[in-house]
């Protein structure tokens, strides 16, 4: 039997349907028109998988060693939100995204804007972000969405997927950013928003494919913003650059990415310090008060790139070879206040002076293939990982005045000088970070893949030298070691194992189970301890998960049950003057999660997480037993996207963020309420002279709640008060 297909493959993707001719012996068969779908053609391993109807998330994402993967044939749990829920949101940056999921709350640094991920209990922070796989490329603190085709969020720990992260956060979960890219359909798009408090920004974002075939592609993204946030006296500036070049040849594949972003803030409202006499949590100020003082502000300007090439070796095989770099200028004055007094919200506040600059280099390859020995299917994934990182800081302290997170008084620039460490100018190096790996996975599929059994492993090594601050004093005086000299190193190694299965008694349901690990640098032993100087293998955090995943094509939907196993920090034994690496925080906790568009013109996102949480064998036993820091009884998401029947173009919009109690020390004497939050919005689409013109509005916090949102490290995070966003988009 002969097939006549059209010749060239362009030509089936622009094909909306077929006929053709079947010859068998002596007789013909017309066969009808064939409906033909472009992206099953055009599939391929190093393809983003497609969203669900709706078109807020996606069927699977990159899952590090493994590539490019559906969520059905996976024994873990991620979710994929895309560029469309993105810009229906007029979601600004990650963590706005973030929002919507019921396993991720929010919190802020330790005095600076950056934002810290808490996932399934355990924090992210912001340089632990992976850009397309690769860690250390993407900007620290903060980092805008307009250049972002897809948020990528893989639940628990992952050391194995993507090796261990640069500063050894994201034990509970790992965020990967995935570009924008060219498609076949030219891209003209101009945005412009404005907020109720007059912050305005201009989007740009331009794509072409060209050449033969279109083979050549180019996406390109600017972008600004200026003005008063919602917080009262703070005020925002981001410039953002984004170009995105790429290949798609018939076995290669080349995309790169470059990118500048520079971001400041004026008059910080950072988070609060619990002070150590604090005997209960105040209730928190008024939601748009800003309790910090105009003389703080922070800038951050990062210049990054990536380039990643893959080579389909044949039918079977895929190679690839991915690098990056990153260079990051901090700057900033900054002041925390310090609680005193819950009932009368008294605080001290000092300031600082504490310029960075990072410079990180990242590479990875590896080898993704497929292979059947008699009823037995391997998938084969090799993979190799390695970053530098080098950073250098100096720091200044000034003393504490003060002041009233309520009642904030305007406090002069402080001038008298505590404490000092390097350079202010020219900061010294005070930090090297080399992490190496290698992996190798194999999924073996049997009864027609209907059962997968993964199991792998990877070897880790992990490098970290510290070095002294040049010139530190105290109060005018030298303070210990201050000739820049390397003060420490750790350099130790481990294996890291996964074991996961996956059974699909039916196509659309996939019941699941993995056993995976998470690492960070262990500790090292220092001060008066007898063993100072001591460096503890890579702490190990290892989950155990279990669920059920449902596919019904136009949604789907997830249930999960999990138990993390976290090392903590350690202590010094006062009977043996020994540092012992000991004790341990435990999370467990249920899932779920509902996605898609069950009803024609329906969107839906809803789920929650139930969680608990134990602290063992801590210091002298006194928290035994105690729920750990910042860690939510539960979470409660529910959103609605509704186009509104009757009236074409137009869709409405809401959201209920829901988050329980926490405590806010380890002695379980501090705790947050529960919190509410609701958001909702509006859009109209129609057309101008043949174009497509997009009008959005949306409020968040309507209700302008004043609220505690998270505690970590010590450290309280108030909710962002209420905000009135506009928008409006035009394709041309």
């Amino acid at each position: 039997m002969i097939l006549r297909f059209p010749s060239h493959p362009t030509l089936l993707a622009l094909c909306c349907s077929v006929s053709f001719t079947a010859y068998a012996a002596d007789q013909a068969i017309e066969l009808g028109a064939t409906p033909i779908n472009a992206d099953a053609l055009k599939q391929s391993s190093n393809e983003l998988p497609e969203a669900y109807a709706g078109g807020q998330v996606a069927r699977g994402g990159q899952m590090g060693v493994l590539g490019n993967q559906d969520n059905m044939d996976v024994p873990f749990t991620m979710t994929s939100y895309t560029s469309k829920l993105i810009e229906d949101q007029q979601a600004e940056n990650i963590g706005d995204v973030l929002l919507n999921d019921p396993s991720v709350r929010q919190s802020m640094g330790f005095g600076n804007q950056s934002q810290v991920f808490v996932i399934r209990g355990l924090p992210l922070s912001g340089d632990d972000i992976s850009f397309n796989g690769l860690y250390g490329v993407l900007p620290r603190q903060i980092m805008s969405t307009d250049a972002v085709e897809r948020v990528e969020v893989f639940k628990g720990p992952n050391a194995f997927i993507n090796g261990a992260s640069p500063t050894g956060t994201g034990l509970g979960g790992n965020v990967n950013l995935q570009p924008k890219r060219a498609t076949d359909t030219p891209i003209r798009r101009y945005t412009q928003d404005i907020s109720t408090d007059g912050r305005i920004g201009e989007h740009l974002d331009l794509g072409q494919r060209f050449g033969e075939d279109n083979r050549f592609g180019a996406r390109v993204n600017l972008s600004q913003r200026e003005g008063e946030t919602a917080i009262n006296d703070e005020d925002q500036r981001t410039k953002l650059f984004v170009a995105g070049l790429d290949y798609r040849g018939d076995n290669f594949r080349l995309s790169t990415d470059f990118g500048y972003q520079k971001q400041r803030i004026n008059h910080l409202r950072n988070s609060v310090q619990i002070g150590s006499g604090l005997t209960s949590i105040p209730h928190a100020p008024d939601a748009d008060h800003n309790y910090g003082q105009d003389w703080t502000h922070a800038e951050t300007e990062d210049t990054f790139g990536m380039a990643r090439g893959e080579w389909d070796l044949n039918d079977s095989w895929t190679a690839y070879l991915a690098g990056g770099a990153k260079h990051t200028r901090e700057t900033g004055v900054y002041g925390t206040p310090t609680l005193t007094n819950a009932a009368t919200g008294a605080a001290t506040i000092g300031g600082s002076m504490i310029p960075h600059n990072e410079d990180n280099t990242t590479v990875m390859a590896g080898l993704n293939g497929k292979l059947q020995t008699g009823p037995v299917s391997h998938q084969i994934n090799i993979g190799a990982a390695s970053i530098w990182t080098q950073q250098e800081n100096a720091y200044t302290f000034f003393s504490t005045r003060a002041t009233n997170i309520y009642n904030t008084p305007s406090l002069a620039k402080p001038t008298t000088v505590t404490l000092t460490g390097g350079d202010l100018g020219d900061p010294g190096v005070t930090g090297k970070t080399r992490n190496r790996s290698l992996a190798i996975s194999d999924t073996v599929g049997l009864f027609d893949d209907s059962l997968l059994l993964t199991y792998g492993l990877r070897r880790q090594q992990l490098r970290v030298e510290n070095y002294t601050y040049e010139g530190t004093t105290s109060g005018g005086k030298a303070y210990g070691s201050n000739d820049g000299s390397r003060s420490a190193l750790y350099d130790e190694a481990i294996t890291t194992p996964v074991y996961g299965i996956v059974y699909k008694p039916v196509q659309y349901v996939s019941l699941y189970a993995n056993r995976i690990e998470g690492l960070a640098q262990g500790a090292t032993a220092s001060g008066t301890a007898l063993n100072a100087g001591q460096s503890f293998p890579p702490g190990r955090t290892k989950q155990l998960e279990a669920g059920i995943k449902l596919d019904m094509s136009s949604f789907g939907a997830n249930l999960a049950v999990f138990r993390i196993e976290k090392p903590t920090d350690g202590y010094l034994d006062a009977n043996t003057q020994l540092f012992l690496r000991d004790g341990e925080q435990v999370n467990r906790g249920v899932e779920l999660s509902v996605f898609g568009e069950p009803v024609q013109g329906l969107r839906l996102m809803a789920g929650g997480t139930r969680m608990t949480s134990e602290l063992k064998n801590t210091q002298g036993g006194l928290n035994d037993g105690n729920h750990a820091v910042g860690v939510p009884t539960f979470l409660m998401n529910a959103s609605v996207d509704w186009d509104v029947p009757g009236l074409q173009g137009v869709a409405l919009n809401a959201r209920m963020l829901r988050t329980g109690g926490q405590y806010a020390d380890q002695a379980n004497n501090l705790s947050l309420p529960t919190w509410n939050r609701f958001d909702a919005g509006a859009r109209y689409t129609f057309k101008v002279e043949q174009k497509d013109v997009t009008l959005r509005a949306n409020v968040e916090n309507i209700a302008n709640k004043n609220y505690w949102e998270s505690a970590n490290g010590g450290y309280l995070t108030q909710g962002d008060p209420r905000l009135v966003k506009f928008s409006g988009t035009i394709d041309f």
